[in-house]
């Protein structure tokens, strides 16, 4: 049986031209579409919104959950940008643990660090494993971290309980101090395990613990459970294991940070002073941080990195501008191939993968190598002429100028803060 032909509406052009004219005359102005059909004050998608809303995991390498629907998730802010919402976390709260786990932070200059965030992922799964792993406080251990400063940025990486050490123990080099009140806490709350950043503080303090102690120390733990914690030998050839002892240092990027979590970080009020029993333990006589050389430095190790490209061409203004911020320098491929700087300081994919705390890079235009050797970098600066170079694109902060104008300015400008 046919189906009867579908009428359908014709379309007048002359009578849609005539809708869309705004201005007649010699050169007549359109719209693109019917003024009776414009949308007034059409609501935006904020791609950034949209991307922080489907993040699942930051590190080792952020992961996205595309699957979320974060276009009916968004609210319109007032300028009419639609801006995608995230749904709120619910807090998780362990009121009466059955153990203790410490997490013992380095903290350094008082900003928690990607490894001390690791280090309290690794104390989480201590935590949870004796529990139903739904935050409800039955059967389940807490985490008690430990470190300068407040707890509030603790909180949404996985902290229950915070002890605060005094602010002035972050800018003298004292690992007495942190060893005794270490010392003090274990015998104040008898924690099942302490666990300690595998850094050059964090390492230190916790061998003067075990010597003390008289505890056995698992350094480098690379993976942890509940029933057994391993690292690796042997140039990672070999694994080996044990099962979680009272201390233990973990290894950096080694566990992912946790993202998506939000306990209470609860300030724990303690009777005891932490700094008893510090006369037990060996002192050190005068103690100091040596002032070491940036270039000294692998790119790997550094947290500061200052980066040339192909757009800089003012080398003397580079070094003294290294030498002013006490970055390490490096450059792109193009920098290396030409000399201007040694092969071991190229970054890249087929140079050295860094992933350092902050880089500023002078006139990178930014090709596919090279971005993938700035991946695990935390914060990017570009100074660049393109505005549409992609290394404008990846920065958190642009500067749209030339590199030999911004140098010399940087460089005046710390120059003038330090003598002020």
């Amino acid at each position: 049986m046919s189906q009867p032909p579908t009428t359908r509406r014709r379309v007048d052009p002359r009578a849609e031209r005539a809708a869309r004219t705004v201005l007649a005359g010699s050169r007549p102005r359109l719209l693109r579409q019917p003024a009776a059909n414009a949308v007034v004050n059409e609501r935006r998608r904020d791609p950034r919104a949209v991307h922080e809303a489907a993040l699942v995991q930051r590190q080792p390498r952020p992961r996205y959950d595309w699957t979320r629907d974060t276009a009916s998730a968004g609210t319109p802010s007032a300028a009419g940008v639609f801006v995608a919402a995230v749904p709120a976390i619910p807090l998780q709260v362990i009121a009466e643990p059955a153990y203790l786990v410490l997490a013992m932070l380095d903290r350094p200059g008082g900003e928690v660090s990607e490894h001390d965030r690791q280090v309290i992922a690794a104390a989480r799964l201590l935590a949870d494993g004796g529990s139903d792993g739904g935050g409800s406080g039955n059967g389940g251990g807490a985490v008690v971290t430990v470190s300068t400063g407040s707890g509030e940025a603790l909180a949404e990486a996985g902290s229950d309980r915070h002890v605060a050490l005094p602010d002035g123990w972050a800018d003298d080099y004292v690992p007495e101090r942190r060893a005794a009140a270490t010392l003090a806490l274990m015998t104040a709350l008898s924690p099942r395990h302490v666990l300690f950043p595998d850094s050059a503080d964090g390492g230190d303090v916790a061998r003067r613990v075990a010597a003390t102690a008289g505890e056995r120390l698992f350094a480098g733990v690379q993976g942890l459970g509940p029933d057994r914690a391993t690292r690796q030998s042997a140039g990672g050839s070999r694994e080996t294991g044990h099962r979680p002892t009272t201390l233990m240092t973990v290894a950096a990027d080694a566990f992912a940070p946790l993202d998506g979590v939000r306990h209470e970080a609860r300030p724990l009020d303690l009777a005891t002073p932490l700094v008893a029993g510090e006369e037990i333990l060996p002192r050190l006589g005068g103690a100091r941080r040596l002032a070491v050389d940036p270039d000294a430095l692998s790119l790997s190790e550094t947290d500061f990195i200052l980066s040339a490209g192909n757009g800089v061409t003012d080398w003397r203004s580079f070094a003294e501008l290294g030498e002013a911020l006490g970055a390490t320098r490096a450059g792109s491929r193009v920098v290396c191939d030409a000399g201007h700087l040694p092969r071991d300081r190229q970054v890249g994919a087929s140079g050295t993968v860094v992933g350092a705390r902050c880089y500023l890079a002078f006139g990178i235009a930014g090709a596919p190598q090279h971005l993938q050797g700035i991946t695990g970098v935390r914060h990017v600066i570009a100074v660049n002429t393109d505005l549409h170079a992609e290394m404008i694109k990846r920065a958190d902060l642009s500067i749209v100028a030339d590199a030999q104008a911004v140098m010399p300015a940087l460089i005046r400008l710390i120059r003038e803060r330090r003598h002020a």
